[in-house]
């Protein structure tokens, strides 16, 4: 019998086949605003759009506006690679900084005009027939609801975006000011307040110094996790850049030494990233760095907390540094030894209008309750994802999130995530990560432009590896040690890691330098799977799309190393697959 299929046609376009494409982009923080700048840089004809729920861009820094808010790692390290910033005030940059300086990149870069603020999207369905997506979205200001659809949906939306609540008995019943520390009022008077902080990690430990030194303050604490108190990341490189430990602004002249001289501002984060990635070895258990780490955070409390040792025996964890997010405390410990703060550890039983009643019977009064309760960050997104055969992607991250190489899923097709599960980093660089996934759904979105691919989603079996090996790689880190942390499932007390990369910054950059394409599976356009050859031509011949001789331009010409590649001191520095 003969063939039912029609003949044969080239496809009447150049090689490089730039048909239209719609991407969408949830979120409009570090990850989003990377996409806004790469995608419209790196491809053509697409359609982008970047739906933001807040009033401004820059994700949880617009909306983290706590007192003492602040970069909690070096913020010379915590910036993009391609715009250093050498006029951050502390080292480690307030989070209005921090707002000021991702605003200026989407200006700068003109990812302004991709960003619909005020706009939340509440649904994402996936049409097999229409191979699109469906979306709806959310108007803020007008409740108006916007049904759009697109060839690609990228969640950029992070993880600590889902406000965690304290689940306390008659926690809506208090009648005094209530506040989390991702929903801060602002214009709030804490003079002369009874306030009551629960929580014990990185917020509130900003949080409680800012506030004790508020005249006529009563702060209570409410806290049941141990913790480390880590001095503050990066002092070493501080030390080696002779600056002080114990004093972290920057003061104006350095900064202006910085503008001066870029060579010393670039040795002075080469400093910074170096120490950053060294420091790998603490996060195996009983590591000689893991073992060090833990006798001199020790010592460490031990010395603030004289005034109050009775705090350090409740403090002081069983567990390995770094099993919880490690945070620096710059003026936490002092300010638990102060005569007008109160530490308690005794499990709060429920609360009333006036106060909180303890599980032992006592009642503390308050006039405002802080929630530094952080977010639900094992959760999947707080709107519906509906995959293939009506899989949501709630469903699907049950019992745990897995994902392959934290940027895609099996059963969801053309859908990437930016700093999804397993896209943290306990030491390094974690802007660079955010730079090469993005660099990498850049290249997936490509690769389904120009090859004329429908689709394309990670083989199941390539999840499955992928969370086999995250299960083998974090036995033996200190992350499994008893402690509950954002890392982990089950609401941080499960036995799978779900938060953290399961490597270095290093090794999640070499991972995603290049797409291993098998292992996702396509969907063409075509029979014919290399119709996207086109009609012969290439857009650089066509009317005024390219310089047809661009080979030639030194930029682009790869030039070889003189002599002995091996004997060569730049070509031993460069990576492997350079």
């Amino acid at each position: 019998m003969g063939s039912t299929l029609p003949p044969f046609t080239i496809k009447d376009e150049p090689i490089e086949n730039l048909r239209p494409l719609k991407v969408r982009v949830i979120g409009a923080g570090y990850s989003g605003i990377y996409l806004g700048i790469r995608i419209p840089q790196r491809l053509r004809n697409v359609d982008l759009q970047i739906y933001e729920k807040n009033e401004g861009v820059g994700g949880a820094w617009w909306e983290n506006r706590y007192p003492g808010c602040a970069c909690d790692i070096p913020a010379h390290s915590y910036q993009y690679s391609f715009h250093p910033n050498p006029h951050w005030t502390n080292f480690y940059a307030p989070s209005k900084e921090i707002r000021e300086y991702l605003g200026g990149i989407a200006e700068k870069y003109g990812v302004n005009r991709f960003v619909k603020l005020s706009h939340k999207v509440t649904s994402c369905i996936w049409d097999n027939a229409a191979k699109k997506w469906k979306i709806d979205v959310e108007n803020l200001k007008t409740g108006e609801v916007i049904h759009d659809d697109a060839d690609i949906v990228i969640s950029a939306r992070g993880s600590l975006n889902e406000k965690a609540w304290p689940k306390i008995p008659g926690f809506k019943t208090f009648k005094g000011e209530v506040m989390h520390s991702a929903q801060w009022n602002e214009e709030y008077d804490f003079k002369n307040k009874r306030i009551g902080v629960i929580g014990g990690g990185s917020s509130s430990i900003q949080i409680v110094p800012n506030l004790q030194k508020i005249e006529g303050v009563k702060m209570t604490c409410f806290v049941r996790s141990r913790t480390w108190i880590a001095s503050p990341f990066g002092d070493a490189s501080m030390e080696k850049l002779g600056l002080e430990r114990n004093n972290t602004v920057m003061s104006a002249e350095l900064r202006q030494e910085f503008v001066n001289n870029p060579k010393k501002f670039y040795e002075f984060r080469k400093i910074i990233e170096v120490d950053g990635n060294t420091i790998h070895g603490a996060s195996f258990r009983d590591s000689p760095e893991q073992l060090g780490a833990q006798a001199y955070f020790r010592s460490l409390m031990k010395e603030k907390l004289a005034k109050k040792p009775e705090i350090m025996d409740a403090l002081v964890p069983n567990f390995s540094v770094g099993c919880r997010r490690l945070t620096p405390g710059p003026g936490y410990l002092e300010a638990l030894v102060e005569d007008n703060v109160d530490f308690v550890t005794d499990p709060i039983e429920s609360i009333t209008p006036e106060g909180i009643i303890l599980a032992n019977g006592k009642k503390v009064d308050l006039d405002v309750l802080v929630c530094a309760t952080g977010f639900n960050v094992s959760s999947p997104p707080p709107f519906h994802v509906e995959g293939l055969h009506g899989m949501s992607l709630q469903q699907r991250f049950q019992p745990h999130p897995e994902t392959y190489l934290a940027v895609g899923v099996d059963g969801f097709p053309n859908f990437f995530m930016m700093f999804g599960p397993n896209s943290a980093i306990g030491s390094g660089s974690l802007t660079m990560m955010i730079e090469s996934e993005g660099d990498y759904i850049t290249k997936c979105i490509r690769k389904l432009q120009k090859e004329d691919y429908v689709t394309m989603m990670p083989k199941p079996e390539r999840v499955k590896d992928f969370s086999e090996y995250c299960v083998e790689y974090f036995k033996k880190t200190v992350y499994l040690d008893q402690c509950t942390s954002w890392y982990r499932s089950e609401g941080g007390k499960g036995n799978r890691i779900i938060g953290l990369w399961p490597g270095s910054t290093l090794h999640c950059l070499e991972a995603l330098r290049a797409p291993r394409w098998e292992d996702y599976d396509f969907e063409s356009n075509n029979e014919n799977r290399l119709r996207w050859l086109g009609n012969g031509w290439s857009v650089t011949q066509i009317g005024d799309g390219g310089d047809p001789a661009w080979y030639l331009e030194p930029s682009l010409t790869n030039v070889p190393l003189k002599g002995k590649p091996e004997e060569d001191e730049e070509y031993k520095r460069r990576p492997f697959s350079h």
